[in-house]
Protein backbone atom coordinates (compact mmCIF):
# COMPACT_ATOMS: atom_id res chain seq x y z
CA UNK A 1 0.00 0.00 0.00
CA UNK A 2 1.35 3.24 -0.47
CA UNK A 3 -0.46 7.07 0.04
CA UNK A 4 -0.85 9.44 -2.79
CA UNK A 5 -1.64 13.07 -1.49
CA UNK A 6 -3.15 15.53 -4.53
CA UNK A 7 -4.19 12.15 -5.90
CA UNK A 8 -7.27 13.68 -7.98
CA UNK A 9 -4.81 16.73 -9.24
CA UNK A 10 -3.36 16.79 -12.77
CA UNK A 11 0.06 14.77 -11.80
CA UNK A 12 -1.52 13.02 -8.84
CA UNK A 13 -4.45 11.49 -10.77
CA UNK A 14 -2.06 10.37 -13.76
CA UNK A 15 0.19 9.23 -11.28
CA UNK A 16 -2.30 6.98 -9.51
CA UNK A 17 -3.49 5.63 -12.99
CA UNK A 18 -0.08 4.84 -13.84
CA UNK A 19 0.42 3.45 -11.36
CA UNK A 20 -2.38 0.97 -10.66
CA UNK A 21 -1.94 0.02 -14.42
CA UNK A 22 1.38 -0.95 -13.73
CA UNK A 23 1.14 -2.65 -10.32
CA UNK A 24 -1.38 -4.24 -8.11
CA UNK A 25 -0.12 -2.93 -4.78
CA UNK A 26 -3.24 -0.96 -3.79
CA UNK A 27 -3.13 3.44 -3.24
CA UNK A 28 -4.72 5.31 -0.82
CA UNK A 29 -5.51 8.81 -2.23
CA UNK A 30 -6.11 11.78 0.08
CA UNK A 31 -7.31 14.80 -1.36
CA UNK A 32 -8.76 17.96 -0.68
CA UNK A 33 -10.68 18.34 -3.99
CA UNK A 34 -10.32 21.96 -3.96
CA UNK A 35 -10.53 23.40 -7.67
CA UNK A 36 -8.33 21.45 -9.51
CA UNK A 37 -8.54 18.09 -7.46
CA UNK A 38 -11.34 16.49 -9.77
CA UNK A 39 -12.77 12.88 -9.21
CA UNK A 40 -13.70 12.45 -12.86
CA UNK A 41 -9.99 12.53 -13.48
CA UNK A 42 -10.29 8.99 -12.02
CA UNK A 43 -13.50 7.70 -13.27
CA UNK A 44 -12.31 4.57 -14.65
CA UNK A 45 -10.88 3.28 -11.15
CA UNK A 46 -14.69 3.27 -9.81
CA UNK A 47 -15.27 -0.14 -8.23
CA UNK A 48 -11.51 -1.00 -8.63
CA UNK A 49 -10.20 -1.81 -4.62
CA UNK A 50 -7.08 -1.44 -4.76
CA UNK A 51 -7.88 2.34 -5.00
CA UNK A 52 -8.95 4.09 -1.63
CA UNK A 53 -10.05 7.89 -1.60
CA UNK A 54 -10.44 9.91 0.95
CA UNK A 55 -11.34 13.66 1.08
CA UNK A 56 -9.33 15.48 3.44
CA UNK A 57 -7.02 17.94 3.63
CA UNK A 58 -2.98 17.63 4.07
CA UNK A 59 -3.14 20.15 7.32
CA UNK A 60 -5.59 18.00 8.90
CA UNK A 61 -3.02 16.08 11.35
CA UNK A 62 -5.62 13.99 12.91
CA UNK A 63 -6.80 12.78 9.35
CA UNK A 64 -3.54 11.85 8.25
CA UNK A 65 -2.61 9.98 11.84
CA UNK A 66 -5.70 8.06 10.78
CA UNK A 67 -4.90 6.91 7.54
CA UNK A 68 -1.29 6.43 8.37
CA UNK A 69 -2.56 3.74 11.45
CA UNK A 70 -5.49 2.64 8.99
CA UNK A 71 -3.46 1.18 6.31
CA UNK A 72 0.16 1.14 7.32
CA UNK A 73 1.50 2.25 3.87
CA UNK A 74 4.99 1.91 2.55
CA UNK A 75 5.23 4.96 1.07
CA UNK A 76 4.10 8.40 0.65
CA UNK A 77 4.07 10.04 -2.64
CA UNK A 78 3.44 13.45 -1.67
CA UNK A 79 1.52 15.14 -4.46
CA UNK A 80 -0.69 17.94 -3.33
CA UNK A 81 -0.11 21.47 -3.45
CA UNK A 82 -1.44 24.98 -4.93
CA UNK A 83 0.93 24.87 -8.11
CA UNK A 84 -0.36 27.86 -10.43
CA UNK A 85 1.73 31.14 -10.50
CA UNK A 86 -1.51 33.50 -11.60
CA UNK A 87 -2.96 31.88 -8.98
CA UNK A 88 -0.41 32.47 -5.61
CA UNK A 89 0.23 36.18 -7.44
CA UNK A 90 -3.19 37.02 -6.25
CA UNK A 91 -3.74 35.00 -3.51
CA UNK A 92 -0.75 33.61 -1.59
CA UNK A 93 -1.69 32.78 1.94
CA UNK A 94 -3.54 29.31 -0.12
CA UNK A 95 0.20 28.50 -1.04
CA UNK A 96 1.55 28.80 2.05
CA UNK A 97 -0.98 27.43 3.85
CA UNK A 98 -0.50 24.44 1.36
CA UNK A 99 2.86 23.74 0.25
CA UNK A 100 4.39 24.78 3.70
CA UNK A 101 2.13 24.20 6.84
CA UNK A 102 1.15 21.24 4.74
CA UNK A 103 4.04 19.72 4.01
CA UNK A 104 5.30 20.06 7.35
CA UNK A 105 2.57 18.28 9.09
CA UNK A 106 2.72 15.34 6.91
CA UNK A 107 6.55 15.36 7.56
CA UNK A 108 5.79 14.76 11.47
CA UNK A 109 3.01 12.63 10.93
CA UNK A 110 5.23 10.29 8.71
CA UNK A 111 7.99 10.76 11.40
CA UNK A 112 5.82 9.42 14.05
CA UNK A 113 4.92 6.52 12.08
CA UNK A 114 7.85 5.54 10.79
CA UNK A 115 9.21 5.69 13.81
CA UNK A 116 7.48 3.09 15.26
CA UNK A 117 8.03 0.92 12.48
CA UNK A 118 10.26 -2.32 13.15
CA UNK A 119 12.68 -3.97 10.93
CA UNK A 120 12.15 -4.35 7.43
CA UNK A 121 9.23 -2.11 6.93
CA UNK A 122 11.18 0.59 9.33
CA UNK A 123 13.95 -0.08 6.12
CA UNK A 124 11.55 0.27 3.11
CA UNK A 125 9.20 3.45 4.18
CA UNK A 126 10.03 6.27 1.69
CA UNK A 127 8.90 9.82 1.85
CA UNK A 128 8.83 10.83 -1.97
CA UNK A 129 8.22 14.66 -1.86
CA UNK A 130 7.10 15.84 -5.76
CA UNK A 131 8.83 19.68 -6.71
CA UNK A 132 9.15 22.26 -9.44
CA UNK A 133 11.89 23.07 -11.36
CA UNK A 134 10.70 26.87 -10.25
CA UNK A 135 12.47 27.11 -6.94
CA UNK A 136 15.58 27.18 -9.14
CA UNK A 137 14.87 31.08 -10.57
CA UNK A 138 15.63 31.76 -14.12
CA UNK A 139 18.10 31.28 -15.90
CA UNK A 140 19.57 33.71 -19.17
CA UNK A 141 19.16 31.93 -22.78
CA UNK A 142 23.06 30.74 -22.90
CA UNK A 143 22.88 29.71 -19.20
CA UNK A 144 23.41 26.21 -18.54
CA UNK A 145 20.26 23.87 -17.58
CA UNK A 146 19.41 23.72 -13.82
CA UNK A 147 21.26 20.52 -11.96
CA UNK A 148 20.24 19.57 -8.33
CA UNK A 149 22.69 21.56 -6.92
CA UNK A 150 21.72 25.04 -8.40
CA UNK A 151 21.28 27.63 -5.72
CA UNK A 152 18.02 28.33 -5.14
CA UNK A 153 16.20 31.58 -6.16
CA UNK A 154 12.12 31.35 -5.91
CA UNK A 155 10.81 34.44 -7.72
CA UNK A 156 7.34 33.83 -6.85
CA UNK A 157 4.28 33.08 -3.92
CA UNK A 158 4.61 29.76 -5.66
CA UNK A 159 7.59 29.17 -6.30
CA UNK A 160 8.82 30.47 -2.94
CA UNK A 161 6.43 28.13 -1.02
CA UNK A 162 7.75 25.29 -3.04
CA UNK A 163 11.67 26.07 -2.05
CA UNK A 164 10.47 25.99 1.91
CA UNK A 165 8.91 22.55 1.60
CA UNK A 166 11.84 21.30 -0.62
CA UNK A 167 13.90 22.41 2.71
CA UNK A 168 11.55 21.41 5.19
CA UNK A 169 11.74 17.91 3.26
CA UNK A 170 15.40 17.74 2.93
CA UNK A 171 16.01 19.19 7.07
CA UNK A 172 13.71 16.16 8.45
CA UNK A 173 16.18 13.82 6.69
CA UNK A 174 18.89 15.54 8.41
CA UNK A 175 17.77 16.25 11.66
CA UNK A 176 15.31 13.25 12.28
CA UNK A 177 16.58 10.59 9.51
CA UNK A 178 13.40 10.36 7.74
CA UNK A 179 14.00 8.46 4.35
CA UNK A 180 13.07 11.05 2.45
CA UNK A 181 13.72 11.63 -1.82
CA UNK A 182 12.51 14.45 -3.75
CA UNK A 183 12.32 15.43 -7.51
CA UNK A 184 12.09 18.73 -9.12
CA UNK A 185 10.47 18.48 -12.35
CA UNK A 186 9.64 20.94 -15.45
CA UNK A 187 6.89 22.03 -16.72
CA UNK A 188 4.03 18.93 -17.04
CA UNK A 189 1.30 18.33 -20.03
CA UNK A 190 -1.18 15.86 -20.94
CA UNK A 191 -4.38 14.74 -19.91
CA UNK A 192 -6.78 16.03 -17.30
CA UNK A 193 -4.44 18.76 -16.82
CA UNK A 194 -6.89 21.82 -15.45
CA UNK A 195 -7.25 24.78 -18.13
CA UNK A 196 -5.53 27.16 -16.43
CA UNK A 197 -1.80 25.99 -17.32
CA UNK A 198 -1.23 27.14 -20.94
CA UNK A 199 -0.85 24.37 -22.54
CA UNK A 200 -4.79 23.34 -21.81
CA UNK A 201 -5.99 26.81 -21.73
CA UNK A 202 -5.04 27.47 -25.44
CA UNK A 203 -6.74 24.05 -26.27
CA UNK A 204 -10.15 25.14 -25.01
CA UNK A 205 -9.62 28.74 -25.62
CA UNK A 206 -8.87 28.11 -29.37
CA UNK A 207 -11.76 25.68 -30.06
CA UNK A 208 -14.47 28.10 -28.86
CA UNK A 209 -12.53 30.64 -31.02
CA UNK A 210 -11.46 32.89 -28.16
CA UNK A 211 -8.52 35.30 -27.90
CA UNK A 212 -5.20 33.30 -27.07
CA UNK A 213 -3.29 35.58 -24.23
CA UNK A 214 -0.04 35.50 -24.48
CA UNK A 215 2.21 36.72 -21.66
CA UNK A 216 4.44 39.98 -22.55
CA UNK A 217 6.52 39.26 -25.75
CA UNK A 218 5.87 35.27 -25.65
CA UNK A 219 9.55 34.86 -25.58
CA UNK A 220 9.48 33.04 -21.89
CA UNK A 221 11.01 29.44 -22.67
CA UNK A 222 10.27 26.17 -20.44
CA UNK A 223 11.22 22.84 -20.53
CA UNK A 224 8.28 20.91 -21.70
CA UNK A 225 7.65 17.14 -19.74
CA UNK A 226 4.92 14.93 -20.69
CA UNK A 227 3.11 13.67 -17.45
CA UNK A 228 3.23 10.15 -18.16
CA UNK A 229 6.74 10.18 -18.32
CA UNK A 230 6.97 12.39 -15.17
CA UNK A 231 5.19 9.31 -14.14
CA UNK A 232 7.63 7.06 -15.07
CA UNK A 233 10.65 8.69 -13.60
CA UNK A 234 8.99 9.01 -9.83
CA UNK A 235 8.22 5.30 -9.86
CA UNK A 236 12.03 5.12 -10.82
CA UNK A 237 13.02 7.67 -8.15
CA UNK A 238 10.43 5.58 -5.60
CA UNK A 239 12.27 2.03 -6.31
CA UNK A 240 15.77 3.56 -6.68
CA UNK A 241 16.43 6.53 -5.25
CA UNK A 242 19.32 7.14 -2.92
CA UNK A 243 17.96 8.62 0.24
CA UNK A 244 18.08 12.06 1.04
CA UNK A 245 18.68 12.90 -2.69
CA UNK A 246 17.47 15.14 -5.18
CA UNK A 247 15.93 13.93 -8.97
CA UNK A 248 15.47 16.86 -11.81
CA UNK A 249 13.18 15.19 -13.64
CA UNK A 250 12.60 17.12 -17.48
CA UNK A 251 11.76 16.57 -21.18
CA UNK A 252 15.05 17.81 -22.73
CA UNK A 253 12.15 20.18 -24.67
CA UNK A 254 12.96 23.53 -24.33
CA UNK A 255 10.09 26.24 -26.58
CA UNK A 256 9.05 29.24 -26.28
CA UNK A 257 5.14 30.25 -24.79
CA UNK A 258 4.66 31.45 -28.57
CA UNK A 259 5.76 28.39 -30.28
CA UNK A 260 3.85 26.40 -28.20
CA UNK A 261 0.82 28.54 -28.59
CA UNK A 262 1.38 28.26 -32.55
CA UNK A 263 2.05 24.95 -32.29
CA UNK A 264 -1.53 23.91 -30.46
CA UNK A 265 -3.04 26.22 -33.41
CA UNK A 266 -1.64 24.33 -36.34
CA UNK A 267 -2.68 21.03 -34.83
CA UNK A 268 -5.73 22.41 -34.00
CA UNK A 269 -6.36 23.51 -37.67
CA UNK A 270 -5.19 19.95 -38.74
CA UNK A 271 -7.52 17.87 -36.50
CA UNK A 272 -10.51 20.21 -36.46
CA UNK A 273 -10.49 22.91 -39.34
CA UNK A 274 -12.16 26.05 -38.01
CA UNK A 275 -14.51 27.54 -41.18
CA UNK A 276 -12.99 31.16 -39.50
CA UNK A 277 -9.52 30.38 -40.88
CA UNK A 278 -6.45 29.57 -39.05
CA UNK A 279 -6.68 29.97 -35.14
CA UNK A 280 -3.09 32.13 -35.25
CA UNK A 281 -5.39 34.68 -35.77
CA UNK A 282 -6.82 34.14 -31.80
CA UNK A 283 -3.23 34.82 -30.79
CA UNK A 284 -3.22 38.22 -28.37
CA UNK A 285 -0.68 39.30 -26.16
CA UNK A 286 -1.50 40.70 -23.04
CA UNK A 287 0.46 42.45 -20.27
CA UNK A 288 3.09 40.31 -18.67
CA UNK A 289 3.05 38.91 -15.32
CA UNK A 290 4.70 40.50 -12.23
CA UNK A 291 8.33 38.62 -11.67
CA UNK A 292 7.96 36.44 -14.98
CA UNK A 293 10.59 34.34 -14.76
CA UNK A 294 12.21 34.31 -18.62
CA UNK A 295 13.16 30.71 -18.85
CA UNK A 296 13.61 27.58 -17.19
CA UNK A 297 15.71 24.20 -18.18
CA UNK A 298 16.34 21.00 -16.60
CA UNK A 299 19.47 18.90 -16.74
CA UNK A 300 18.12 15.58 -16.08
CA UNK A 301 21.66 13.20 -16.78
CA UNK A 302 21.58 12.50 -12.88
CA UNK A 303 17.75 10.22 -12.76
CA UNK A 304 19.30 9.08 -16.37
CA UNK A 305 22.73 7.82 -15.15
CA UNK A 306 21.86 6.46 -11.57
CA UNK A 307 18.09 5.35 -12.12
CA UNK A 308 18.25 4.56 -16.00
CA UNK A 309 15.28 6.96 -16.70
CA UNK A 310 14.82 9.01 -19.79
CA UNK A 311 11.52 10.47 -21.14
CA UNK A 312 9.34 8.74 -23.76
CA UNK A 313 7.54 11.34 -25.47
CA UNK A 314 8.92 13.67 -27.71
CA UNK A 315 7.80 17.16 -27.18
CA UNK A 316 6.33 16.24 -30.92
CA UNK A 317 4.47 13.10 -30.41
CA UNK A 318 3.26 14.20 -26.52
CA UNK A 319 1.62 17.23 -27.73
CA UNK A 320 -0.27 15.64 -30.01
CA UNK A 321 -1.40 12.88 -27.91
CA UNK A 322 -2.59 16.01 -25.45
CA UNK A 323 -4.14 18.23 -27.92
CA UNK A 324 -6.49 14.66 -29.35
CA UNK A 325 -7.24 13.80 -25.49
CA UNK A 326 -8.55 17.26 -25.21
CA UNK A 327 -10.77 16.48 -28.12
CA UNK A 328 -12.06 13.61 -27.51
CA UNK A 329 -13.48 14.63 -23.71
CA UNK A 330 -14.99 17.59 -24.33
CA UNK A 331 -17.73 16.61 -21.57
CA UNK A 332 -14.56 16.55 -18.81
CA UNK A 333 -13.57 19.91 -20.25
CA UNK A 334 -17.20 21.31 -19.91
CA UNK A 335 -17.13 20.15 -16.39
CA UNK A 336 -14.04 22.00 -15.05
CA UNK A 337 -14.29 25.17 -17.36
CA UNK A 338 -17.62 26.54 -15.67
CA UNK A 339 -18.49 28.77 -12.42
CA UNK A 340 -15.62 29.16 -10.66
CA UNK A 341 -13.06 29.02 -13.42
CA UNK A 342 -14.56 31.35 -15.33
CA UNK A 343 -14.72 33.23 -12.38
CA UNK A 344 -10.64 33.31 -12.12
CA UNK A 345 -10.21 33.69 -16.19
CA UNK A 346 -12.06 36.78 -15.64
CA UNK A 347 -10.03 38.15 -12.69
CA UNK A 348 -6.58 37.16 -13.82
CA UNK A 349 -7.18 38.79 -17.56
CA UNK A 350 -9.49 41.89 -16.75
CA UNK A 351 -6.73 44.32 -16.80
CA UNK A 352 -4.63 42.09 -19.76
CA UNK A 353 -6.34 41.96 -22.83
CA UNK A 354 -4.87 43.79 -25.14
CA UNK A 355 -1.79 45.03 -23.40
CA UNK A 356 1.78 43.67 -24.48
Amino acid sequence: MILVTGGAGFIGANFVLDWLAAHNEPVVNLDALTYAGNLENLTSLQGDARHVFVRGDITDRTCVDGLLATHRPRAIVHFAAESHVDRSILGPEAFLRTNIHGTFVLLEAARQYWSGLQGAEREAFRFLHVSTDEVYGSLDATAPAFTETHPYEPNSPYSASKAASDHLVRAWHHTYGLPVLTTNCSNNYGPFQFPEKLIPLVITRALRGEPLPVYGDGLNVRDWLYVGDHCTAIRRVLEGGRLGETYNIGGWNEKTNIDIVRGICRLLDEMRPDPAGPRERLITFVKDRPGHDRRYAIDARKVADELGWRPAETFETGIRRTVRWYLDHAAWVEGVTSGRYQDWVRNNYADREGKA
